[in-house]
């Protein structure tokens, strides 16, 4: 009597192969531009405060401001409060806080820098002057300068080999930030941030601010040293507010300088120029000489009006994008194999999926192809436990299952009767012992074909009975 029939579980074998020596599509991250910027600057909030790299100075500029303005706050306006008027905090408070927005605005902001050349247009830069220059002789430099005529006035655009661009009208490159700063005014370290384009209004109301708070607690500090030294005399007044003594030291030595530095940026705004023309000579202010301002309206009102009032150009650098990096990720499967390129769903793919892998027939000599399975093992040493095809029926017609093909036809022709031994197997139902190998025939077998051969099988056991 033959041995009892057993069901022989095995993989779910689809049609596309996910093996990890296949080299699918190479992974690409997205990164944000300012992660890969080549300027000397810093970035923090995910790019949103772009600062220098020396920012010591910036922090000893806001540790001055805040901690003279507390003490005043502290020491000096309770007493103002009560003796004179209680406005005087208030007015205090509005500069305060006026001069800690312009100063973080003017710090923490793009000044204007202009994104460097792509290896595309460098070259196309390159070539552009090779053509002008002429291709006969020997080597010819680059120019360094074009010509540009703005409302009259002749205008040297400068080539900067580091950015590999013309440097547009009233642009410089900023040795310490290693950027192209579009109306370079200067480097400021007090800020620490280049001043340009996009923040020179912001600087300029910062220090015009920043004036008007010092001197103002400059005057109430010595006028609450006055009406104390009234009651109780200049000795006891000086012990009685000791604080009142250094917000005055303070103040007295840092009001002279940013006065000065208002009132020659308020000069450059009437006249519409930078400190970097100021300081080369660039341009005369007298309308009657060759070398006059083609940038200045020949209004004080309009200049400043251009100045401060203007629209605010946008960013060019777009430091917050996202770029595409071309490097392949090494994603590692759970069974141990590293896969380069292939994404983390191919990977579970491939892992959850195992394959039915064995060497190859002896008898079969021909090489396996790309993707094409190699099944020579017999069934019945197939270890258990394995996944086994997803009870639903919608996607049979997609999995490719391995059975035995059985003369039907002529089992049934000359009321020849099969036994229960020669009846075929179900699907997923092998002989054991049978070996799986390339003579068997691969059929894709979809739902209806399958329901034909289990009512054969069932009506051939059903006449055996009947006998």
């Amino acid at each position: 009597m033959p041995p009892p029939m057993k069901q022989c579980e095995y993989s779910q074998i689809t049609t596309q192969s996910s093996s990890p020596m296949e080299s699918p599509k190479k992974k690409k991250i997205p990164r944000r531009k300012w992660e890969v910027f080549p300027g000397r600057n810093k970035f923090h909030c995910d790019g949103r405060i772009m600062m220098a790299r020396q920012t010591g100075v910036f922090y000893l500029t806001l540790v001055l401001i805040v901690v003279t303005s507390g003490l005043f706050f502290a020491f000096d306006c309770p007493f103002l409060a009560v003796t004179i008027t209680p406005v005087i905090p208030a007015i205090a408070g509005v500069l305060f806080f006026f001069v800690m927005g312009t100063l973080l605005r003017t710090s923490f902001s793009d000044p204007g820098v202009l994104p460097r050349a792509t290896q595309d247009e460098a070259a196309d830069l390159e070539r552009q002057i090779d053509i002008a220059n002429g291709s006969g002789g020997g080597y010819r430099p680059p120019p360094r300068t074009k010509e540009v005529i703005i409302n009259g006035q002749t205008v040297k655009l400068k080539y900067c080999f580091t950015c590999k661009i013309f440097r547009p009208p009233r642009a410089s490159h900023c040795s310490l930030c290693d950027n192209c700063v579009e109306r370079f005014d200067h480097h400021c370290p007090w800020v620490g941030n280049c001043v340009g384009k996009r923040n020179y209004r912001f600087f300029y109301m910062f220090i015009l601010s920043l004036s008007f708070l010092t001197v103002f607690i400059f005057a109430f500090v010595i006028t609450h040293i006055i009406l104390r030294s009234q009651k109780t005399g200049f000795l006891n007044a000086l012990k009685d507010s000791p604080a009142s003594v250094l917000e005055a030291v303070v103040c007295f030595f840092s009001v002279w300088s940013i006065l000065g530095l208002s009132g020659f940026h308020t000069y450059l705004i009437s006249s519409n120029q930078t400190t970097n023309e100021d300081i080369k000579g660039s341009w005369s202010n007298k309308r009657s000489k060759d070398n006059y301002n083609p940038y200045s309206y020949g209004n004080i009102f309009t200049n400043c009006c251009a100045a401060l009032c203007g629209p605010l150009p946008p960013s060019l650098i777009d430091r917050r994008g996202t770029i595409q990096s071309d490097t392949p990720q090494s994603v590692a499967a759970p069974n141990g194999i590293t896969t380069y390129g292939a994404t983390q769903s191919q990977s579970n793919m491939a892992a959850a999926t195992p394959l039915l892998q064995s060497e190859s027939s002896p008898t079969n000599e021909e090489p396996p192809l790309p993707g094409k399975m190699t099944i020579s093992s017999p069934c019945a040493t197939l270890t258990l436990g394995q996944p086994t095809p997803p009870p639903s029926t919608s996607n049979l017609a997609t999995e490719t299952i391995l059975t035995d093909t059985m003369p039907l036809k002529e089992a049934c022709e000359g009321h020849h009767f099969l036994t229960p031994e020669e009846a075929p197997s179900p699907p997923g139902m092998l002989t054991p012992g049978t070996p799986l190998t390339h003579s068997h025939t691969m059929h894709v077998l979809n739902a209806v074909t399958q329901d034909s051969m289990h009512e054969d099988s069932v009506r051939g056991l059903v006449k055996l009975s009947s006998v």
